[in-house]
């Protein structure tokens, strides 16, 4: 049997409680604002299509989900998906939420490079997403014993789940700055409204940015134990 290692407790417990923080502060500053009235007085709804018009697309429908925060953009049928909250509310929050996820839709209509690099991804993440635990879980057992090969096929399989957290990255911060651009140069927010749709999307990139540092944060742990494994054989 094996005691839990204390080196991976604390990245375990210390990404836990990053990802719970900037979960927290996410949903914080989404109910704040979503207290104040938009200006201008559109819907979340109203808003998504209006820029998806003034940028030139028209392929793609906005449509309501269930469920908080779960608003996305489908490459695949070409729709703005927003929680209900989002798609029917007029404030800053459903302003903020909608613009950024027509950012998305512009990166699929524009190519935008990064997005098509996390979508080539996404089935090898998919494949090895459900192994790569127990992969890796048997791998640190038989290295303990002088055999790293299974260890190294986990590494192998976690740095792509690792690489697709920074992929992302670049794709939500620049579905951000898309959105805040448009929101600004279109009026739907104001002067005064404006600093707080940036404040509440850049909670919602800070979950991402934790995500993709967890990620590192593990990956780097499984190379340190295959090495020094290594070098013990």
């Amino acid at each position: 049997m094996f005691g839990i290692d204390p080196i991976y407790l604390f990245i375990t417990l210390g990404a836990m409680l990053a990802s719970q923080f900037a979960g927290t502060m996410l949903k914080r500053k989404f109910n704040e604002y979503a207290q104040v009235p938009l200006r201008s007085g559109l819907s979340g709804k109203e808003v998504a299509e209006k820029m998806l018009r003034d940028n030139g697309i028209y392929d793609v429908q906005v449509i309501s989900v269930g469920g908080q925060l779960t608003d996305h953009y489908n490459p695949q049928n070409k729709t703005v998906n927003l929680s209900e909250v989002v798609y029917t509310e007029r404030n800053i929050s459903a302003a903020a939420v909608a613009a950024h996820e027509c950012g998305h839709a512009i990166q699929h209509a524009t190519q935008y490079h990064y997005l098509t690099m996390r979508s080539q991804l996404v089935p090898l993440v998919s494949m090895s997403s459900n192994v790569v635990q127990y992969v890796l879980m048997g791998g640190l057992a038989m290295a303990a014993s002088g055999s790293t090969t299974l260890l190294l096929i986990g590494i192998l399989m976690f740095s792509l789940t690792t690489l697709f957290s920074f992929v992302t990255l670049p794709v939500e911060f620049d579905a951000s700055h898309r959105a805040l651009v448009w929101l600004e140069q279109s009026g739907i927010s104001s002067r005064e409204e404006y600093p707080k749709a940036k404040d509440a999307l850049k909670w919602a990139a800070m979950t991402y940015v934790v995500a993709a540092l967890a990620s590192l944060g593990q990956l780097l742990y499984y190379v340190s134990f295959f090495l020094n494994a290594r070098e013990r054989d």
